[in-house]
């Protein structure tokens, strides 16, 4: 019940400033301070008694008890009366045994002249009024049980647990039995996502048993590798049949692969002047297949049998089956030693890696685990790597809570989507606006709100769970774009970086890159308690749009990137600029702080990624050279030359949970590289590859040894690798 109380008032809470009730807020606050209650939270009152009998606050401890009895006690059947009586007694006792522990005499005095009106006539108090006079009460028989540590315990837990059944028992506001509804609901939905991965187990089990009788059981022996003929192979086939009359026709083999399995692969490498479907059987000398059709005169005669017949015909498919099995059983019966030693050579030839990453999964990890060079021992396994499908166009923004539950990505048709990937991967919420929406943010405090800077100059506060807006802020009409949202740690306050409007009004995406000239705008901070702009930050030598901004671990310092290049350092504490210099040639995309938090990382439209010194103005600690696909704009060719240019919005580089190695984005996937000191520069370790457009924005989530890594693409699709720390 303390629980559901507490989140109750939690609610409330939210519910009031939401409203706008602030005088009523104040009240809650002030009696909530007060509540002799506490919350209906056992231990609070017990340490309440035990506070009054500490500081021999009689009076007080008079009138608590007397509230109790009011306000709870009074409410119980008369059978429990005799119970209430004896644990009040207990109290007045502990009360008098702590003032003779403590030798204070005149306290112990000050209680039976206050309460002797109120003992003298009960019986359970009539020989204690003989306590003051006894010298040493602890070794009387009568009273050395009431001194013992055992008897004082006794009593402190059975008025814990009478209190705890009290509360369990008493009628509770319908308000409050929502806190059951929800253990009930969360409980439901875990034995439901349980079920559901023991239904997709049983369901891949099946499909693998399916899959493995369809290859053992239907399909001979002798076509088992013919499913890596590709059109191309077939075609070929088909050309030969005047010249090469022992060559089955098309027709033939369609007759006897499924079309599921006839997917096109790579050309089996055979000998110059060997036909294709040679290759596929390993028969690297057509002679010796020639001679053997001469020398068995039966299975030439099945062959051009089975070849002339045509499936319109309407002869049954399994006689078809069975004669050409039969003359392959012979054929390969006469060769046991040519056909196994073929059969390897082409195994050897299927086993070839490709160089294309993008072909599947194996490859992409064979491809990123050998970026670091053969023998060098990696930094991280990738696990798996998973898709989220949701969006239709290109991502701006991917986001993991910090409590590294859930994600939320934002696409550039203003599209929001909140997921969570543990278990399973799952939509959670779907955020649709009808202004355009250019930037996100999860919130410290609760992390279940979601911050959405709109293009037409408003803030939302979005709650992820009860799926609603909490609040609405308007920020500036002379700088409607958002660019960028960052939120305290202390959870009290977060910043909003605005900005005026560009050529293209309306634009969300910005298909082209900015203008030369510097946007105006201005930086703001905004109070989430009061929901009202606290202050507006200086930023010199002008008003300018800031891109990006990002606090540190406690929210005492915060640092910006401007589309000026200039980088400038906020102090949180007196909200005034402490340092700021000119960054990069052209605007800063990215600023983040570093593990150590003595620098700041930083990547600019020059290509530079810089780490710099925040204890030296302007000095440079260390300078890297990014490739287009890493720093942006992004482009995107399709066909009839289409193109699509995006400038970066979201994060463009994230660090691991120790700060030593950063992902960046790439035209195929993420890449990772592993920060090195000095003129070492960047040493790449692993590529998580999977994607077909480039990766726009990236972020990182560590727990443990295990980390999470978000690559989001301009095709609208967002690859999660999970990856394994290999401790040295």
């Amino acid at each position: 019940m303390a629980s559901a109380v507490e989140r109750t008032d939690d609610l409330v809470r939210e519910y009031l400033i939401y409203r706008g009730f602030t005088s009523a807020l104040k009240h809650l606050d002030s009696e909530i301070k007060s509540d002799k209650e506490k919350g209906f939270r056992v231990d609070k009152i017990i340490d309440q008694l035990q506070h009054f009998i500490q500081t021999y606050d009689l009076a007080g401890l008079k009138e608590y008890w007397g509230y109790l009895d009011r306000r709870l006690f009074s409410r119980l059947e008369d059978v429990y009366r005799p119970t209430v009586n004896k644990l009040r007694t207990s109290l007045f006792r502990y009360y008098l045994v702590h003032t003779i522990q403590m030798k204070n005499q005149e306290k112990t005095q000050e209680f039976f002249q206050k309460q002797a009106a109120e003992l003298q006539g009960q019986a359970e108090w009539r020989d204690w009024f003989v306590l003051p006079f006894i010298p040493v009460p602890e070794q009387n028989p009568a009273f050395s049980p009431y001194f013992s540590l055992q008897w004082a315990d006794t009593f402190l837990v059975s008025l814990h647990n009478f209190l705890s059944v009290l509360f369990q028992c008493m009628p509770q506001p319908v308000l409050l039995s929502f806190d059951a509804e929800v253990q009930r609901s969360t409980s439901i939905q875990e034995e439901s996502e349980q079920l559901r991965q023991m239904l997709f187990a049983l369901q891949g089990e099946s499909k693998a048993k399916k899959a493995e009788e369809m290859v053992h059981h239907k399909l001979p022996a002798y076509v088992q590798h013919m499913d890596r003929l590709g059109d191309t192979e077939l075609d070929l086939v088909t050309s030969q049949r005047a010249t090469n009359p022992i060559t089955p026709s098309r027709n033939f083999f369609s007759t006897f692969l499924p079309q599921g399995r006839r997917t096109p692969a790579r050309t089996p490498q055979g000998p110059p002047g060997s036909s294709p479907t040679q290759a596929a059987l390993g028969r690297k000398d057509p002679t010796a297949g020639q001679s053997v059709k001469v020398k068995d005169p039966i299975a030439s005669k099945d062959l051009k049998l089975a070849a002339a017949i045509d499936p319109s015909t309407g002869h049954p498919r399994q006689k078809r089956h069975l004669d050409h099995e039969k003359e392959r059983k012979e054929l390969f019966s006469k060769q046991p030693a040519q056909g196994s030693e073929k059969k390897a050579d082409s195994s050897d030839t299927e086993g070839q890696p490709e160089t294309d990453t993008t072909d599947s999964p194996t490859n992409q990890t064979r491809s990123g685990s050998e970026v670091g060079g053969p023998g060098v021992e990696q930094p991280f396994i990738k696990l798996s790597q998973e898709e989220y499908g949701e969006h239709h166009s290109s991502i701006m923004h991917c986001r993991v809570d910090c409590s590294g539950r859930r994600v939320a990505s934002l696409d550039v048709d203003g599209v929001v989507k909140v997921w969570s990937f543990n278990p399973i991967m799952q939509t959670k919420a779907t955020i649709m606006s009808k202004s355009p929406l250019l930037s996100l943010e999860w919130a410290t405090k609760p992390d279940r709100l979601l911050l959405l800077g709109s293009g037409v100059g408003t803030v939302r506060l979005y709650d992820t769970e009860a799926k609603k807006n909490l609040y609405e802020m308007t920020i500036d009409d002379a700088h409607p774009r958002i660019l960028s949202l960052a939120y305290s740690p202390s959870g009290t306050s977060f910043v909003c970086s605005a900005a005026a409007n560009v050529s293209r009004p309306g634009s969300v995406t910005e298909m082209m890159p900015r203008a030369s000239l510097p946007v105006s705008g201005q930086l703001l901070l905004w109070d989430t308690k009061t929901v009202k702009q606290q202050l507006q930050f200086a930023l010199e030598p002008g008003p300018v749009a800031v891109n990006c901004t990002a606090f540190n671990h406690n929210g005492n310092l915060l640092v910006t990137g401007a589309a000026d290049g200039w980088i400038r350092l906020f102090d949180m504490q007196r909200y005034e600029s402490v340092m700021s210099w000119k960054a990069h040639d052209g605007e800063v995309y990215s600023v983040e702080f570093s593990y150590d938090e003595n620098t700041v990382f930083s990547i600019g439209e020059d290509g530079k990624f810089i780490q710099w010194n925040i204890h030296r103005s302007g000095v440079k600690q260390s300078e890297y050279s990014l490739s287009q696909d890493a720093v942006g704009p992004f482009v995107l060719s399709g066909y009839s030359g289409y193109k699509q240019v995006q400038v970066p919005r979201g994060r463009l580089f994230a660090f691991d949970s120790e700060g030593q190695h950063v992902l960046t984005c790439s035209s195929t996937g993420g890449l990772i590289y592993r920060l090195n000191k000095g003129e070492a520069g960047l040493e790449s370790v692993l590529s998580l590859g999977g994607h077909k457009a480039p990766v726009v924005t990236v972020d990182w989530c560590s727990a443990v040894d295990c980390g999470t890594c978000l690559t989001a693409s301009m095709d609208g699709k967002i690859k999660l690798s999970t990856l394994l720390a290999q401790k040295p």
